[in-house]
């Protein structure tokens, strides 16, 4: 469960500006709580629509899209956006979301076993944010493998080979591919019914995003006063 935190350091630089500072450490844990408590449904795989889909000018039908608010966009990125720009900016947020739901899960076992787990000798102890820093080096070495092995996959999977990509074209993605489809289904959840799909894709963007403000929120809150994430919830 430590390897959860090593993707924090991304999730704060994307996403840290969002959070919200509230006047008390109370306060603060308790909105960070609430927006971690949706049921995380990641790890639904996306299946292989058609590119036309995720473009601007079908913005607004894109899965994720809600009422009230609808195509949420406050800083206008569509609008600069071509359809592969699109395309890369749903493939960030799917796998920024899944990161998230694994590091707010992360945080709360890991607080939870601290002192008692196998793992380590059961040395690991404090908030989360100091767990990374507590374990061995080749515990380190083995994450950077596991971390950069799945990274090269899904580059793999989602972007053209460097090799064969046009000047100006860094970053391009393959035409075929579906924002966070990477095949993995192991449980055979996705749907195959077009309607159902859209339905599953948008729980998983809207627990992604739960949880991308969640993991801030958990972050900042140990950041400012030291205190577990348990701990708080325990001291409630």
């Amino acid at each position: 469960y430590f390897s959860f935190g090593c993707q924090f350091a991304k999730i704060v630089t994307y996403h840290l500006t969002i959070t919200l500072y509230p006047t008390s450490s109370k306060m603060k844990f308790v909105t960070a709580f609430a927006l971690m408590a949706g049921t995380a449904s990641g790890f639904v795989p996306l299946s292989n629509q058609a590119s036309s889909r995720i473009s601007l000018s079908a913005g607004v039908d894109l899965p994720g899209a809600l009422p009230p608010v609808g195509f949420f966009d406050p800083l206008d990125f569509a609008s600069k956006a071509d359809e592969l720009t699109m395309k890369r900016y749903r493939e960030a947020e799917v796998t920024h979301g899944r990161v998230s739901m694994l590091a707010v899960v992360g945080f709360l076992v890991g607080e939870k076993v601290e002192g008692s787990s196998f793992l380590f000798d059961a040395s690991i102890k404090g908030p989360a944010i100091t767990h990374l820093a507590q374990v061995p080096t080749l515990f380190w070495g083995i994450l950077l493998i596991t971390i950069a092995s799945a990274e090269l996959y899904r580059a793999q999977v989602a972007f053209v080979s460097p090799a064969d990509v046009p000047t100006g074209q860094q970053g391009l993605m393959r035409d075929d591919h579906y924002p966070g489809d990477i095949g993995f289904d192991p449980l055979g959840l996705k749907p195959e019914d077009p309607e159902e799909f859209d339905i599953m894709v948008t729980k998983e963007l809207q627990n992604g995003r739960l949880a991308m403000l969640a993991a801030a929120g958990f972050l900042a809150q140990e950041l400012t006063d030291g205190k577990g994430i348990i701990e708080h919830l325990q001291s409630m």
